[in-house]
């Protein structure tokens, strides 16, 4: 396998112009011969399958839910980057750049990365011409707040529904589609395959979830937009159903997986309260700008928090991080918790918690404009814990949220399976070892709007315009290993529930490949995870039919999918000997515990490639090569 990035030559701020005019066209008269394929219809899956199906191809959209709307990017809550410079605080699309390779603790390619700064501009512009409804200052002007690892106000918003809005755009597009006949809509139907025809991705094997049907789909190009895969801790902010299986199945048909070890941990939300819980609930980052956060100084102290006295509380961001403070990069913000909770200083039943508290804000700026700021999330968390944050402090902690790894892919978006193209949080390509908070929006609508509309026609103007063979053996096959599979399953008969086997799977992530790994814990996950695998292709108990409705057996087919990733991502971060972003080897950092990066041995993308099922997969490496930044020794202080 070679990686090729394929990032054009010359300057660094006229790279993706030059590529726009380089890359081959397809003229309108043949766009409309091409089938395009898109599996997921969040932000990146609806904005890419409107805007193909508004230059002329033909579109078919897959989704696992009911509706697009359902989709997991509705979840997130406080904004959207874009250097507009509006507050003329000294921002500009440079500094964007910077603050995102520099957020990522520069392991990130500059030319993504860059042009990803420079089409935030135009995402805000798309979005309110799709009617956002943004918040506005009172001339008008559209707003903008802060969020973690940037000094400037660059964070467009809708209170705290911001993801909500800007998916309702992208579907509003995505439904003139639909109606004009562009695009063909597939709802409740979960990809379980990836067809590959003589080296290219031609299509895709997908099960009808109402009727359990496999069926498959062929197209000139599959485009997956399927979002992270956060859930392989089984408690996580993403939404129940979020998955790794699309681009888990394309990475057995071939395509590398870059970076798997590289998760972000959120610090800003509502904590653990039990063995109950089945997910986890985000407060938004955007809180950090009007709470501070602190504990306790002393040990033990179970005090309620109004009777602890002022000089009694360490607001330790502020502390640590003095030029940064409360809006501290998530990864730095997350092991800070940690840490004082590591030290005894937590707080709430489990000392698993520090508080967010807003008492200082509110006597500022008075409750009405907390409310109008933030008044959805502060109802939000108080019918979860029956607490009232205008009162009293929020009591958060940090947990599993993002995937900065996924499938690795070039400059033009598509993985090492020519004619597999994977956008937003589905690749690894724009945000390194960490990723600054409000730019999840950003990627997904910029590969969805802006980049692959011209680069798969690159892809597609090398292809004949002639209908691809849905007979070919190839089609038939994929969809014969796929009901074998299932079949598998369900004939175990054993004594667990899938649901079972993912907790397990979960604490051993999270304990041993969560906020802080070390060598023997990573060593000892692998050994666990290989021997869960085991038990549950012997004791998993599935209930259903292949060719009808059963919950359980995709809840299944599912587990069995992280199990293996969960085990890659253990290898992935035992084999990188720093530590770099939400990357945290406890062996690898400084003498004031911030993390130590090896720039001489571990400046690249790791992509791994599959080689069997019993075979331990192989190492590809891409040299990161940094031209217009300097490496450096990040520091918020």
């Amino acid at each position: 396998m070679e990686l090729n990035s394929k990032v054009p030559a010359g300057p660094l701020a006229g790279k993706w112009d030059k590529h726009k005019f380089d890359v081959k066209l397809v003229n309108p008269a043949n766009k409309r011969k091409y089938e395009v394929i898109v599996v997921g219809a969040g932000l990146a899956g609806a904005s890419a399958a409107a805007t193909l199906s508004e230059l002329g191809y033909r579109v078919k959209c897959f989704v696992y839910h009911d509706s697009p709307r359902r989709a997991h990017s509705i979840a997130a809550q406080g904004g959207i980057n874009a250097a507009k410079n509006y507050q003329n605080d000294g921002d500009s699309i440079h500094r964007l750049f910077y603050d995102t390779i520099k957020g990522g603790d520069f392991r990130a390619r500059e030319a993504n990365v860059y042009r990803l700064a420079q089409n935030s501009v135009s995402i805000i512009d798309q979005a309110v011409a799709q009617g956002v409804p943004f918040a506005r200052e009172y001339g008008g002007l559209l707003s903008n707040r802060s969020f973690g690892g940037a000094q400037v106000s660059r964070t467009f918003y809708a209170r705290g529904q911001t993801g909500q809005q800007l998916l309702l755009g992208a579907y509003a597009q995505l439904e003139k589609e639909i109606a004009r006949g562009g695009v063909e809509m597939f709802n409740q139907y979960e990809m379980l395959d990836l067809v590959v025809v003589d080296g290219h991705a031609r299509g895709i094997v997908a099960r009808n979830l109402v009727t359990g049907a496999i069926e498959t789909y062929a197209a000139h190009a599959v485009l997956l937009a399927t979002g992270g895969y956060g859930n392989v801790f089984y408690l996580s902010t993403n939404a129940k159903h979020s998955n790794a299986t699309a681009i888990w199945r394309a990475y057995k048909r071939g395509a590398a997986f870059g970076n798997p070890c590289y998760t972000q941990i959120h610090p800003t939300c509502i904590p653990v309260s039990g063995d109950h819980q089945s997910k986890l609930t985000l407060m938004s980052e955007s809180l950090r700008n009007d709470g501070r956060v602190w504990v306790p100084k002393k040990q033990g102290d179970k005090r309620a928090p109004g009777q602890i006295p002022e000089d009694e509380r360490d607001y330790y961001l502020e502390r640590r991080y003095p030029s940064f403070g409360n809006l501290a990069p998530r990864d730095i913000s997350s092991r800070s918790a940690k840490y004082v909770c590591d030290e005894g200083r937590g707080v709430g039943d489990t000392g698993l918690g520090v508080y967010l508290d807003f008492s200082d804000a509110i006597k500022r700026l008075g409750k009405k404009t907390i409310a109008e700021r933030y008044g959805n999330l502060f109802e939000m968390y108080q019918r979860i814990t029956d607490e009232d944050p205008y009162e009293v402090p929020m009591r958060i902690y940090p947990a599993v949220h993002y995937t900065m790894g996924g499938l690795w892919v070039d400059y033009n978006l598509m993985s090492t399976v020519p004619g597999c193209f994977v956008l937003g949080e589905a690749n690894f390509s724009d945000h390194g070892a960490n990723r600054l908070g409000a730019s999840a929006l950003m990627q997904g609508l910029s590969d969805g709007y802006f980049v692959i509309p011209y680069t798969i026609g690159d892809y597609l103007a090398g292809l004949k315009p002639q209908p691809v063979d849905a007979a070919a053996p190839e089609f038939r096959a994929a969809a014969d290993e796929t009901r074998a599979r299932l079949q598998k399953l369900l004939s175990i008969k054993g004594k667990r529930t899938p649901t079972s086997f993912h907790r397990q799977l979960g604490k051993i992530m999270w304990d041993k490949c969560g906020m802080a790994r070390n060598r023997a814990g990573l060593a000892e996950a692998i050994t666990e995870i290989r021997a869960l695998r085991e038990e549950f292709w012997t004791n998993v108990n599935v209930i259903g039919e292949v060719g009808s409705l059963s919950q359980q057996l995709e809840i299944a087919a599912r587990v069995a999918d992280f199990i293996e990733l969960g085990e890659l991502m253990c290898r992935d971060a035992l084999h990188r000997e720093e530590s770099c972003g939400g990357h945290f080897r406890e062996e690898y950092q400084t003498e004031d515990g911030e993390a130590l990066r090896n720039d001489d041995a571990f400046a690249y993308v790791a992509a791994w490639e599959y080689a069997g099922d019993q075979a331990e997969p192989r190492l590809h490496k891409e040299p990161l090569e940094y031209e217009n930044v300097k490496l450096s020794t990040r520091s918020y202080k």
